[in-house]
């Protein structure tokens, strides 16, 4: 990891196209920092990519019954009645 040090106004380039600048130190220690990045560069809070990243996660190892049930309404839901009459005109 990098350590820098970073007066308010100053800024740390990253690349060719990210630039991070240090916008405000609040009395309380807060640093309020701005991000300039190409739209296509996903920017992201480590606690929110966190969470993303452990739902994911419990996504993947779902329980296999839970998997069958789910699989099994939704084919009742999606599927037509079998003894259902046909219609004719």
């Amino acid at each position: 990891m990098l350590v820098l040090s970073r007066k308010e106004g100053e800024s740390v380039i990253i690349g060719d196209h990210i630039s991070v600048t240090v916008l405000s130190i609040e009395p309380g220690g807060q640093v309020n920092i701005g991000i300039s990045a190409p739209r296509d560069v996903l920017v992201l809070r480590s606690e929110l990519q966190k969470a993303v990243s452990e739902n994911q996660s419990a996504a993947d190892t779902a329980p296999a019954p839970l998997v069958e049930l789910l699989r099994s309404a939704v084919g009742a839901i999606a599927a037509p009645p079998t003894d259902a009459p046909s219609e004719k005109n």
